[in-house]
């Protein structure tokens, strides 16, 4: 059975740090890229960030570069994303994906709240 675990969202001050950590199982892990997502209120969906089964490719959206970092631990199954300076405008719920290739989002967790205060 395929899972995505995402953890460690919660409340922060502007400026602050969070690391979110996506467990995958059910899959083989190394064989696939991983994305992050976020979906604000009212808002869409959006990419956040990508991890190719490749370690060391990544792909950022504009808003996050230089404030964001993607990185992967094919012997844990983990995904992460390491946010800093952070802004009330990323509050939202942060989703993790896996998929076979750069465009696609086969599987997909269940999100983890991150809050930004100002």
């Amino acid at each position: 059975q395929v899972q995505l675990k995402e953890s460690g969202g919660g409340l922060v001050q502007a400026g602050g740090s969070l690391r979110l950590s996506c467990a995958a199982s059910g899959f083989t892990f190394s064989r696939y890229g991983m994305s992050w997502f976020r979906q604000a209120p009212g808002k869409e969906r959006e990419f956040v960030a990508y991890a190719s089964w490749t370690v060391g490719s990544t792909i950022y959206a504009d808003f996050v570069k230089g404030r964001f970092t993607i990185s992967r631990d094919n012997n844990q199954n983990t995904v992460y994303l390491e946010m800093s300076s952070l802004k009330p405008e990323d509050t939202a719920v942060y989703y993790c994906t896996a998929g076979r290739s750069r465009a696609s989002y086969d599987y997909w967790g269940q999100g983890t709240q991150v809050t930004v205060s100002s």
